[in-house]
């Protein structure tokens, strides 16, 4: 199968109608090329903002255990056990933890725009690892009917000796905003590449600026015209003596020269805004909070919970769904069984508003002690496997029998019984020895009068 696709290659690439991908791979941005502008992925990568909500987001991700679930008869989304997917999403290859695993397929899409995780399976075809490509290393390609096929280099941490070719069923795909072609990824340096860069001219500008003893340059100032060699001599023999490690040391000049200090602009006393406005331009790329990253004023509003659920709407959500629908369509799971992100890891509210919401929803009858205790990682407790309710509370059903009647709310006092008067009157025994029945005459008396005077609900 791999020669006859080898035979097939000229016809199996990426169609440059679409807009194509080369340029994509060529140029960190749009006109890069034209304005002889480098921007290098090692260097966009160190800027602090960058490397902090690559970090951020791969991190929350990560630590959130992917969950294995099953619908119920009653429709009910509940944990399963199934050995093979569950030890595969526990442990997804032999040199990866499950965070290290997730973490790393985040980070490649937020770099690459694109991940590429290659399906292992064992001698009966059953999937029992999966391993995330180096994205350099593969290339999508589209054969002549449309049919979706990956180029896959030699890499040996995939396992793979030599370049081969594979369908789209033995990769898991996972690309982010597809702009130009819908098998090709961008990452969200594509737009804060320049921004990246600004911010790393402006720190390398301050570090060559403090390891001059913070001072700014100056011009040394000499009666008369001296040639080029005496001028060079002049500026090593200053920079040696009074610069970096010596600067602030006293200076002594002859022949009439003076040293005259250069004031520092306003650009370069605004250094500071300069970089925290590429950063904010980073942060809004990725979508992160600049609070998250340490950068602007924190909110002031004390409610964690409605923080971490605007990050988790506005950042996370959109790989999160993509991680779980990708690894349900990979493992080729059926309707009733999906994955699923245990979000508790991440929306984790303060402990008087998580017991607020357990206390809330128990009185309201819908949550049971012992789930709520399971929530709080608490044992079960005699009794507290149902919801609880007070029992003057009654059911819809019985308050709309209850508005059928004539009188809704008539008591029992005003209701009308059809009693014969000779209940009433005390009941004469036919046998003095038969107590018993006695006994259960005036009971039924009993009874029946407070019925009729409503003490009793008939």
């Amino acid at each position: 199968m791999v020669n006859w696709l080898r035979r097939k290659k000229k016809s199996m690439d990426l169609p440059s109608s679409r807009g194509g991908w080369m340029s994509i791979i060529r140029e960190s941005f749009a006109g890069a090329w034209q304005k002889n502008i480098e921007v290098r992925q090692d260097v966009v990568l160190a800027h602090y903002a960058v490397f902090s909500c690559i970090g951020l987001i791969s991190g929350d991700i990560a630590k959130m255990p992917l969950q294995l679930k099953g619908k119920s008869s009653s429709g009910i989304w509940q944990d399963i056990e199934k050995k093979d997917i569950t030890s595969l999403l526990d442990k997804p290859n032999a040199i990866q933890t499950r965070i290290q695993f997730y973490e790393n397929w985040v980070v490649s899409k937020l770099i690459s725009g694109n991940t590429y995780v290659l399906k292992i399976r064992d001698a009966s075809g059953v999937i029992n690892q999966l391993r995330i490509l180096d994205p350099g290393r593969v290339q999508p390609m589209v054969s002549d009917d449309g049919a979706v096929f990956y180029q896959l280099m030699a890499d040996n941490i995939a396992g793979l000796t030599e370049s081969i070719i594979v369908p789209a069923r033995e990769i898991i795909h996972d690309r982010f905003n597809c702009l130009f072609h819908p098998l090709v990824g961008l990452s969200p340096i594509f737009a804060c590449g320049m921004s990246a860069m600004h911010g790393h001219y402006i720190q390398n500008s301050n570090a060559n600026f403090f390891k001059n003893g913070g001072k700014p340059a100056g011009i040394i100032t000499i009666p008369g015209r001296i040639d080029q060699d005496t001028v060079l001599k002049i500026k090593e023999a200053w920079e040696a003596g009074y610069s970096g490690e010596n600067a602030g040391r006293t200076a002594v000049l002859s022949d009439g020269a003076g040293y005259t200090t250069m004031a520092m602009t306003a650009a370069d006393s605004q250094v500071v805004e300069q970089l925290q406005l590429t950063a904010e331009i980073i942060c809004s790329t990725f979508h992160v909070p600049l609070y998250k990253v340490g950068l602007g004023t924190p909110p002031t509003y004390n409610n964690i919970e409605a923080l971490d659920q605007q990050y988790y709407s506005q950042c996370l959500q959109t790989f999160i769904e993509s991680i779980e629908l990708l690894i349900d369509e990979g493992l080729d799971l059926d309707k009733k069984t999906c994955t699923e992100f245990d979000l508790n890891a991440l929306l984790r509210m303060d402990t008087s508003a998580r017991y607020k919401s357990h206390s809330d929803a128990i009185s309201g009858g819908w949550l049971a002690p012992n789930e709520a205790r399971k929530k709080e990682n608490l044992p079960p407790v005699i009794g507290g496997g149902s919801p609880l309710i007070q029992q003057q509370n009654y059911s819809l059903e019985a308050l709309a029998k209850r508005d059928a009647k004539d009188d809704p709310f008539a008591t029992g006092s005003s209701a009308t019984l059809a009693v014969p008067e000779t209940q009433n009157e005390p009941v004469k025994p036919e046998d003095d020895d038969d107590s018993g029945s006695k006994a259960l005459s005036e009971s039924e008396a009993f009874i029946l009068k407070s019925v009729l005077k409503g003490i009793i609900n008939p």
